[in-house]
């Protein structure tokens, strides 16, 4: 075991780390790290003598070493340098019997970035029961590591040195790094839904998230649901500014109560009339996504996989993304903020599973599917919409005005309409990717680029059809039918035609509609029934999720080998 070695604090140019680097290994191997005569090695044998960290290279900004030392890693003596952006080390390597410093073996260098660290904490030989004190026997540094298919997991890094000043320094300037990362959470309200899928929300929650972070000296408020609608009672309640952000554990369903509530609750504040929404204002804090429920279509959208360490490392580490959002509303409410919907066939099996909740959850969707697949008829409507506008730059104040006034004055004309019997509507203002459609279920979409797809599904054969549907396994083009249509846009109108006379009991049984005309909407998983006018908003940017853009998820690769 290494003792102490006294950290440098920031170099004052390439002259003083080439002199401070040989003296201070010098140094080191003099305290018993590793028997050197001082006295006998010229400056430029000591540098050959030890693994070169590169520190004579201009520094970059936030490259600048902070501190220098000498720890143990992986029962290895090692020459260990702290900077802004990275922590380097390298293995001391042993003198050679000749001093021939052909003979040296050259080690790699390690590198971590800082930006992955999210946790130090100083490590101790406690006895039995003891619960502070102990012996201190160095530091553990603990990183997210990206593993394949965009995974993540955590690692720990042991810099091991026994001597309390040196430890406590390099522990203190590792500390101020990391609280200098303003996007990461301190507090969180945490929600967490027991009923998801199968029940498995509580254990993924205390057994796999909230180790990291309390790990992440992260303090929560955790809320464990006892009913449909909880959520959305306790944020109208809750004091926002106390947190950092908001946390759902559960699937689809439950993120969309809880980003609505979210929402919901920044327009209260700000006083806005909830009913009428036309400019709502943006959620005060971030919304994190901890899958376990059934259907986990945004989580997988935001970290390109299904995992809940891994959605709970990029809380964690504070990687944000501002996500466009949508409302819907009538002409007289706002029913509900959300990400996405489907009217028709996507609708009816989501409110036929609804019906059947006593099924365990796969067996239930998949009898779902198949019924409303065997009874597949098409919802008569129209559609209204309006195509997304994009904005010239215009360099005279005075045309752009004009051109303003023009949109303005022309937008009723701007608005296009479609009539007839389709099986499915989907509108969506992000990708929705899943486990069963890689590509998504709107792949012209992001997650932030200011537009919706509207995608119409014409009446056609049961066989084509499904021949439609499985092309979203595939990485064919499952819009390239001549019975699908797709269209990028900013509102949408969704207006039913209800139908009268002996055909209407029996449209209501097959297509899920109530007694009272009520058409089934799913709305994020979330299934609500609704029989007027239905206007979609899009609004840009409303909200920001912990996540990344999965378009470049895969080109992250695993950088370090944990020790």
């Amino acid at each position: 075991m290494l003792g102490a070695a006294g950290p440098f604090l920031r170099p004052q140019g390439r002259a003083w780390l080439e002199r401070s680097a040989g003296g201070r290994r010098e140094g080191a191997r003099a305290a018993g790290a590793a028997r050197v005569p001082s006295s006998a090695a010229a400056p430029e044998e000591r540098r050959r003598r030890v693994a070169p960290l590169e520190a004579a290279a201009p520094a970059e900004a936030g490259e600048e070493p902070l501190l220098w030392g000498i720890f143990e890693i992986g029962k290895r003596s090692c020459d260990v340098a702290l900077s802004a952006r990275r922590l380097r080390w390298s293995p001391i390597l042993p003198e050679s019997p000749t001093g021939d410093s052909s003979t040296a073996l050259q080690a790699q260098e390690e590198i971590i970035e800082m930006k992955d660290v999210f946790s130090v904490k100083l490590k101790r030989r406690r006895f039995a029961g003891q619960k502070k004190g102990g012996t201190l026997l160095g530091i553990t540094i603990f990183k997210c590591l990206n593993k394949e298919e965009n995974k993540l997991t955590d690692c720990a890094i042991h810099l091991n040195n026994l001597s309390e000043d040196h430890c406590h320094s390099w522990f203190k300037h590792l500390k101020e790094i990391l609280n200098g990362f303003q996007n990461r959470p301190k507090s969180l309200k945490v929600f967490v839904n027991p009923s998801s899928h199968k029940r498995e929300a509580t254990h993924v929650y205390y057994e796999q998230v909230a180790p990291l972070f309390k790990l992440a000296d992260i303090k929560t408020d955790v809320t464990v649901t006892e009913y449909e609608g909880h959520a959305l009672a306790v944020l109208k309640e809750c004091e926002l500014q106390t947190f950092d952000g908001v946390v759902c554990v559960g699937g689809d369903g439950s993120v969309s109560e809880v980003a609505h509530g979210l929402l919901l609750k920044a327009q209260i504040d700000a006083g806005k009339d909830t009913d009428y929404i036309p400019a709502p204002v943006k959620a005060p804090i971030p919304l994190g996504v901890i899958p376990a429920g059934t259907t986990n279509i945004l989580a997988h959208t935001l970290y390109g996989i299904q995992h809940a360490v891994t959605a709970a490392l990029h809380i964690v580490l504070g990687h944000i993304q501002p996500v466009d959002v949508c409302t819907f509303s009538t002409p007289s409410k706002l029913l509900r903020f959300g990400f996405s919907a489907m009217f028709g066939f996507g609708a009816r099996t989501l409110a036929l599973a609804e019906k059947h909740r006593w099924m365990p959850s796969n067996q239930r969707k998949d009898f779902a599917f198949v019924k409303t697949l065997a009874d597949l008829k098409p919802e008569e409507c129209e559609l209204s919409f309006l195509p997304l506008q994009i904005p010239q730059e215009d360099s005279q104040e005075n045309d752009r005005k004009k051109k303003e006034k023009i949109k303005k004055k022309g937008s009723k004309d701007q608005w296009h309409k479609i009539q007839g019997h389709f099986l499915n509507v989907s509108i969506m203002a992000i990708p929705c990717l899943c486990s069963m459609a890689p590509r998504g279920l709107a792949p012209n979409t992001r997650l932030n680029n200011g537009s919706m797809a509207l995608i119409v599904v014409q009446n056609t054969s049961r066989t084509e059809f499904i021949k439609h549907l499985k092309r979203y396994t595939s990485v064919k083009n499952q819009f390239n039918f001549p019975f699908v249509e797709t269209y990028t846009v900013q509102e949408v109108k969704v207006q039913p035609r209800l139908k009268n006379g002996p055909d209407a009991k029996e449209n209501t049984y097959l297509n899920g509609a109530s007694a009272e005309g009520n058409y089934p909407w799913n709305i994020d998983g979330d299934l609500m029934k609704e029989a007027s006018e239905v206007h979609v908003r899009l609004h840009p940017q409303l909200i920001s999720l912990y996540g990344v853009n999965t378009d470049d998820l895969e080109s992250l690769q695993a950088t370090c080998n944990c020790i």
